[in-house]
């Protein structure tokens, strides 16, 4: 390979970023760049084209929009408000309640609409007005927010996770919404010994303890929203339906249970699917222009070249996971989540794989990466609307974050070097 077409394919691609040219356009345009100093300008074109549109022949890929207009009914239909008063019945009576609440309505909500964006904008809505006049800081209110709603991503239904699947060249759907389980849980529970030790220092008050009554209430109004992950998931791992099947039958399910909520109406739907279609379609040319960049830097060598320049630092997979990792976290900054799994899988996962790394633990790793990368700007989506649903600027919310971030990184480590945390499910079902 000559180094000049990586070059090329680099800083044309964070030249249009700094120029603030959308992100999708930036992976096409830098893309195109590249190709052309190896072939002519029309072949380029052709071929780059050609790429897109062969990259969203995929019967698995339509399961994206399907999650996503359930994520919209979820987000209007009155759940999340049931599942914050079921969460508070669980863990408000404890020291910092309402931030556990806070976390656990998040991984409810997020794992349920598989959206952290959702999951930060619909829990934070009603999360961040109730801690404040409870007495919490309203920065750290809003940084339990950001960061818990990043669950969701983990926690399956997940659509990050049936696009790391495209990228790897088919792994397991099934397999990787079991594997997120366990490393999903941990982070929700790490980011609560922060809010617990966080709140125990600054006194913040308790929910009173719930009857029993009430409880048992509050859990049958939450059940039909939660029963929607194990019809899902189950309905996958059981093989009944597949990944795209069970995002349609998500969708059916989520607009009966709005409908009997009575929290939306018939003139509603426009609007949800305006939304959906808005959203599908920046994540479609998102997915399109990310896989023709994979396919330009294949053709380039440029993965090859990468993986001799990583082997070379070293054959120690703990020392390999560590530099891949920080890479992750780089690439997580300045980069969506999307075209960073599109785009980077194809180059490591090769590598991880000849080091004795499963498809399935490396996929649980790469999106934990990304998901931190969501909470830190200058791209970070989750912050961006986090603090946008609690008013606050992003440099009153980064000091609370910091902690939470920290707890976040000790959680990448054990799901990096433990692989049973992601694997130990998935064998159970015999994936």
């Amino acid at each position: 390979m000559d180094y000049i077409e990586a070059i090329i394919l680099v800083t044309s691609f964070l030249l249009f970023l700094s120029l603030r040219v959308p992100i999708a356009y930036s992976i096409g345009l830098s893309a195109l760049l590249t190709l052309i100093v190896s072939m002519p300008f029309l072949p380029s074109v052709t071929t780059l084209a050609q790429r897109m549109a062969t990259s969203l022949d995929s019967f698995a890929l339509l399961a994206i929009p399907f999650f996503i207009l359930a994520g919209q009914v979820m987000n209007r239909g009155g759940i999340a408000h049931r599942l914050i008063e079921f969460a508070k019945a669980i863990v408000g009576p404890l020291p910092g309640g309402l931030a556990f609440v806070n976390i656990i309505a998040c991984m409810l909500f997020g794992a349920i609409s598989g959206s952290a964006v959702a999951a930060a904008s619909a829990i934070g809505g009603f999360m961040n007005p109730m801690m404040e006049k409870e007495g919490y800081d309203k920065s750290f209110s809003a940084a339990v927010n950001i960061t818990s709603a990043t669950t969701g991503l983990i926690i399956p239904p997940s659509n990050i996770l049936i696009i790391y699947s495209l990228a790897s060249g088919g792994v397991s759907i099934a397999a990787l919404f079991l594997a997120g389980y366990i490393p999903g849980i941990l982070i929700g529970f790490a980011l609560m010994i922060v809010a617990g030790v966080y709140s125990f220092i600054k006194k913040y008050p308790t929910e009173k303890a719930v009857h029993f009554k009430v409880f048992i209430k509050r859990f049958l109004d939450a059940f039909p929203s939660l029963l929607l992950l194990v019809v899902v998931i189950g309905g996958i791992v059981a093989g009944i339906f597949t990944a795209t099947e069970a995002s349609a039958v998500a969708v059916v399910y989520t607009f009966i249970l709005a409908f009997i909520y009575k929290e939306i109406k018939v003139k509603d739907i426009s609007i949800i699917l305006l939304e959906t279609t808005k959203t599908s379609a920046i994540v479609t040319l998102l997915i399109a222009t990310s896989v023709a960049m994979s396919w330009v830097m294949s053709y380039e060598n440029i993965p090859q070249e990468i993986s001799n320049a990583l082997l070379a630092i070293s054959d120690n997979p703990i020392v390999i996971m560590i530099v891949i990792n920080l890479i992750l976290l780089f690439v997580g900054v300045f980069m969506d989540m999307t075209p960073a799994v599109l785009i980077f899988t194809p180059i490591f996962l090769p590598i991880v794989t000849n080091i004795g790394i499963d498809p399935v633990h490396f996929g649980i790793i790469m999106i934990m990466n990304l998901c931190i990368g969501l909470c830190t700007p200058p791209v970070g989506s989750v912050l961006f609307v986090g603090c946008g649903v609690a008013n606050l600027s992003i440099q009153k919310v980064i000091r609370p974050l910091l902690p939470l971030f920290f707890m976040m990184l000790i959680v990448l480590l054990l799901i990096t070097y433990i692989p049973e945390l992601s694997l130990w499910l998935p064998s159970i079902f015999g994936f």
